[in-house]
């Protein structure tokens, strides 16, 4: 790099002698010097050569002396490393300068290989603080970015981690969820456009705020839609149970956010959510010039059409067994075994439940009747009767007793 050199000093021999000794450098284009004749014009010559790396100035001047040019270089945002040159006997201009912020100081005569010495220090000096501040705005850069996708405590720590290759594309075991609105097309025909954005821009807001209380990663926002991620970027070892979790707290965030605006005469749709977990080709799938945080595979959509699924089986929240099973001291009740669209193989699958609407007395009803219809006992459909009797909202038990008596068995089951 060629350093830039402001040399500030009223001494009229000074700049030929500067440029005498220093003419190796400046035509290597090392360096490069620039000449002022007091404070004033200093400052006249920095907002002309704005990137000026170092000022090296006499303290005794007309106009504005040195002391006075320090003060001003020092309340600027970018900051100058000034160097003071003055008499050897005037240590008390020379403390008061150090003081103010001079980066270092030269006594007059001045030793030329003293002061070539000096301005090596100072640049290397200067060079350094280039590269933290570049470095602390890449990271304030790629911070803004990840926090479209990540919670906060997730984008800082890869914002700090510049090198990290946790942003390529690799195979990762992750848990991920799908949210989709009910009816969100007709509302998007019927409401105001200005009633829309809002409401779009909080359900979205508050749905995002949830996944990131969790530290979860949104992959992708589309309209209505919503899709996370867990164990991406970073490790979670606890990724199903975060992503159990999630989803009870978006299905809850979504059914107060439905009620706050039912109450202002907008019929916002039920939030549906499909959990899955398994492996899945994560990363940056953006290329160089767009940041594209996402995931692609059978898990992402099996994860999908779980959560199209809470349409025929009247759920809010469907959850694969993989999923399940790993979550810590998951509680819910068996939906059955079904075969997804594009599939041929079943998936077991589950409504997870609240703690206390699993301790309920209706919840160890639907396990026995679920039980009979498992193995294919008769008794089946008498006992989803009286629980629907008994419940007439329970939607899934509702959901077995219409199979049952349209002539369904078992609980293996085709959606389309």
């Amino acid at each position: 790099m060629t350093a830039t050199i402001l040399f500030v000093d009223d001494e009229i021999d000074l700049e030929a002698l500067i440029l005498q000794k220093f003419r190796r450098h400046i035509r290597e284009g090392l360096v490069k010097m620039i000449f002022a004749r007091d404070g004033l014009e200093a400052l006249e010559s920095i907002e002309q050569h704005p990137h000026v790396d170092m000022v090296i100035s006499d303290i005794n001047m007309p106009r504005m002396d040195g002391l006075s040019l320090l003060a001003r270089l020092q309340e600027a945002e970018d900051k100058k490393s000034t160097v003071i040159v003055s008499a050897y006997g005037d240590m008390s201009n020379i403390r008061t300068a150090m003081n103010r912020g001079a980066f270092d100081f030269l006594t007059k005569p001045i030793d030329f290989t003293d002061l070539e010495t000096t301005i090596d220090k100072t640049i290397r000096h200067v060079e350094m603080l280039r590269e933290v501040r570049r470095r602390q705005a890449e990271a304030e850069r790629a911070h803004a970015s990840l926090s479209r996708y990540f919670s906060p405590q997730v984008a800082l720590r890869l914002a700090a981690s510049a090198d990290s290759d946790s942003m390529e594309v690799q195979w990762r075991d992750v848990g991920t969820i799908f949210t989709d609105i009910k009816g969100f097309t007709t509302l998007v025909e019927s409401a105001a456009p200005d009633v829309l954005g809002v409401l779009l821009n909080e359900y979205v807001e508050g749905m995002t705020d949830v996944v990131f209380a969790h530290e979860g990663t949104v992959a992708k926002v589309i309209g209505d839609g919503m899709h996370v991620l867990f164990n991406a970027p970073g490790d979670q070892p606890d990724y199903a149970t975060r992503a159990v979790a999630c989803a009870h707290d978006l299905d809850s965030w979504a059914q107060t956010f439905r009620e706050r605006w039912k109450a202002k005469d907008v019929n916002f749709g039920i939030t549906r959510i499909g959990v899955h977990a398994g492996p899945a080709l994560v990363g940056n799938f953006g290329g160089s010039h767009y940041f594209d945080y996402t995931a692609h595979g059978d898990t992402i959509n099996t994860a999908s059409r779980l959560e199209a699924a809470n349409k025929h089986l009247g759920t809010r929240i469907c959850v694969s067994e993989p999923i399940a099973k790993a979550a810590v001291n998951f509680k819910g009740r068996p939906v059955g075994d079904i075969v997804l669209r594009g599939r041929s193989e079943p998936l077991r699958a589950y409504e997870p439940l609240t703690e206390d609407v699993f301790a309920a007395p209706a919840t160890a009803l639907y396990s026995e009747a679920f039980a009979k219809l498992e193995s294919g006992d008769a008794t089946a459909m008498p006992a989803f009767a009286a629980l629907v009797g008994l419940h007439a909202d329970d939607a899934l038990a509702g959901f077995h007793l219409k199979r049952l008596l349209n002539g369904a068995k078992g609980v293996k089951m085709q959606l389309e």
